[in-house]
């Protein structure tokens, strides 16, 4: 069983050794180089009551987390959100990252955005699938935006609104 709660500042090495999995080994993210515990610190700051960071754990091990973040800086654009997740290796396939999501979307909905957008990258297959699952609607593909792997990917823009 797992349990989705808050993010608190010592989740924090936690969330950072799944992020750089994600880096070193994924499309999920289009950062290149580990982050430190610190680096990230300065991002989970940037994460208030408006952005909140939630984590999946099992056994009291954080396995898994999810965010709202701001979609732009300009004040407009405050009725939406950006999500992401991320799950631990070992753990994905157990519906963690679906729950996530799903929580990272009631509590969208508690705050009162109107729309929530995912950006998912080529190669991120079960993400786009998720994302699919929970009523967000494909709206356009970026080609050949970022370079991994060695590779030229694509980004897909989803949306869901919320109202």
């Amino acid at each position: 069983m797992h349990a989705i709660r808050r993010a608190v500042p010592e989740d924090l090495p936690a969330m950072t050794e799944i992020y750089n999995e994600a880096i070193l080994t994924t499309t999920a993210t289009f950062d290149t180089q580990p982050r430190s515990v610190s680096e990230r610190a300065e991002w989970f700051r940037a994460h208030d009551d408006r952005h909140p960071i939630l984590v999946a754990t099992v056994e009291g091990k954080v396995v898994g987390w999810s965010s709202l973040s701001r979609w732009s800086e300009r004040e407009a654009y405050d009725v939406t959100a950006e999500t992401s997740f991320y799950v631990k290796r070992e753990y994905r396939g157990r519906g963690i990252g679906r729950e996530l999501k799903e929580q990272t979307i009631e509590e969208a909905r508690r705050i009162g955005y109107h729309s929530l957008i995912a950006r998912v990258a080529e190669g991120s297959d079960e993400s786009l699938n998720i994302n699919q699952r929970l009523g967000f609607v494909h709206r356009g593909t970026l080609k050949e935006v970022g370079k991994k792997f060695g590779r030229l990917l694509d980004v897909h823009v989803l949306q869901k609104m919320l109202d």
